[in-house]
This record gives C-alpha cells, structure tokens and sequence, in this order.
C-alpha cells in the first residue's frame, strides 16, 4: 500500500518535472505568439477546466465567491495575470535555464516579502542562502562569464521574469487569508478571475501597436506547445502542486520546486546546449543555496510556525 508522503513527494515530482520543462516549451511558443496572445488563450482553456473539475469535485456551491470576490479579483489579477505577463514577456528574451532558475527563487523571495509586509526580518542563515543563491542565478545568465555581469548580461527579459516570480510569490501569500477555501477552490476561482486582465493586456499590447494580432495559423503552427502549457503547466501541475502542499506541506513541496531548473537544464542539454564550466558550477551553487535554506528552516520549525503566522497575520 502507498503511503500519504509518498503520494506526496510523486504530485510534487510531477509539478517540478512538468514546471521544468513548460520553460522549454513555453519558449518554442513565443517564437510564434507574443506573451499576452499566448497566455489569453491559455489561461480561457485552464480556468474552464479548473472550474469545470472544482465543480465535479466539490459542488457548485464552491463556485461562490463568499462576498470576498474584490480581493480574490486582485489575488487572481496579481497571480496569474501579473505572473504569466512578466514572466513570458520577460522568457521571450532570457533563456529558458535562466527563467527556471529564477523561478525556484520563490521560497527565498517570500521570506524577502514577508519581511517588507510585517518588519520581521528573516533569519540570517536564510538571507545569507538568499544573496549564494542570486549569485549563482547571475552565474548561469551571464552564460559562464561573470565579467559580462556588469556589462549588460543581466537583461531586462530576467528582471521581468523576477517580477513574475515577485508577483506570484504575494499571490500565494495572499492565499493565508483564505483558510475556508480549498486549494483546488482558491487556484480555479483567482485563475478565472484573473483572466480578465490577462485578456485585456491582449487587446490593449494589439490596439497600441505593441504587439500584432496573432493569425489562426500561427496557434496552429504551435498546438503542441500550448496544449502542454495549458493542461499540464497550468492544469496537472497545479492540481499535483496543491494536491502535494496539502498532503507533504508546502516546505516540503518546496523542496521538489528545485527539480525546475534541473529539468530545464537537462532537457536543453538534450537539445544540444553545451554549459561552460562557471555556469553549471552556477546552477549548482543556487540549487545549494536553496536545498540548505530548506534544510536549516527545518530545524527552526517549532519556531518558524510560531513566526510564520505573526507575519501572515499582520501582512493581511
């Protein structure tokens, strides 16, 4: 018979697996659509399916906004619109390994926020793991030359995709303040809600000339990516995501979130990109950064609850 953190830790290898390579992927999309077009079709097909699925399983009645849909229209807005623009506009012009490992920052960034919202400064061991981890990310965008660093190696398609990652760290911050709801319930009604803005930022990036209208043809040239992006990246991998928080916890599930960018790694070297020496010494000093960061708030842990809910309560 499996046990319940076994179920957990394979719904958090499938998020980290397929989270990994949606990088890949998402990229080989934007070589035909823009960020806004992609992620407007993307995220219609993700929230009616979610919506469709937190039906089946818990009712209609979970469908209800509970006279708080203002806050969950601006958790959604934050999330999913404010993550996914960013973070796609910003990957049509970084590289996939550097997004990815921008992305695992996550956990390091929350405590950064968290201390901004409640003036409780993080443990030092946890901004010391932050400040190894930013080095190793420069490492890998530098591409294995850390003199480039302060030539313009570090582009603004990166420092987009940090304030993706920026973005869906409040979003999940902000889901403290929904103890009632559900995981599946909280992702499917903010995605919903947050389609909206995405929706918009298409008409708006068309109508001002920034972006072009895409053509049928060219959703059609890449079908195969955005069906990946859409029911695997934004649909199995966060259903396992939650599913895996609810069963392992989210510091536990945290831990797999490090199989992103070794899974964008390897499946760019599969498609014959060759690392320098610096840059995979890079990937490896942030993936550390964040293993140990993980491992010594495990010893704090009594503590860290207690601390944990002062900041989540006084941030709310």
């Amino acid at each position: 018979m499996t046990s319940k953190p076994a179920v957990g830790a394979a719904f958090a290898t499938i998020t980290g697996l397929a989270w990994g390579g949606q990088f890949v992927v998402g990229k080989s999309a934007l070589s035909r659509l823009d960020a806004f077009h992609l992620n407007a079709v993307r995220y219609f097909v993700a929230s009616a399916v979610l919506l469709a699925v937190l039906a089946a399983v818990e009712g209609r009645r979970s469908l209800r906004l509970d006279g708080r849909g203002l806050r969950l229209l601006s958790l959604g807005t934050i999330g999913f619109a404010g993550f996914n623009l960013l973070a796609y506009t910003g990957l049509a012009h970084a590289r996939p390994q550097s997004a990815a490992l921008i992305i695992a920052l996550g956990p390091l960034l929350t405590a950064v926020v968290l201390w901004l919202k409640s003036r409780i400064r993080p443990a030092r061991t946890t901004l010391a793991a932050l400040v190894v981890a930013l080095a190793g990310v420069a490492l890998v965008i530098s591409a294995g030359h850390p003199e480039s660093i302060f030539t313009g190696a570090i582009g603004w398609g990166d420092l987009l995709v940090l304030g993706g990652a920026l973005s869906f760290v409040i979003y999940t911050i902000g889901a403290a303040e929904f103890p009632s709801f559900s995981p599946l319930r909280f992702t499917a009604i903010t995605a919903a809600l947050g389609w909206p803005a995405i929706a918009l930022g298409a008409v708006v990036a068309t109508a001002t000339g920034l972006e072009p209208e895409p053509s049928v043809g060219a959703f059609t040239a890449v079908w195969p990516q955005l069906a990946y992006i859409t029911l695997i990246g934004a649909v199995i991998a966060v259903v396992t995501w939650n599913g895996a928080v609810s069963i392992i916890g989210p510091q536990n599930a945290a831990l797999f979130g490090n199989l992103i960018p070794v899974t964008t790694f390897a499946i760019v070297i599969v498609r014959g990109y060759r690392p320098g020496t610096v840059e995979i010494l890079g990937a490896l000093i942030t993936i550390g950064a964040l293993v140990a960061a993980n491992m010594l708030t495990r010893r704090r842990a009594p503590r860290l609850v207690v601390e944990t809910d002062v900041e989540l309560a006084e941030a709310a």
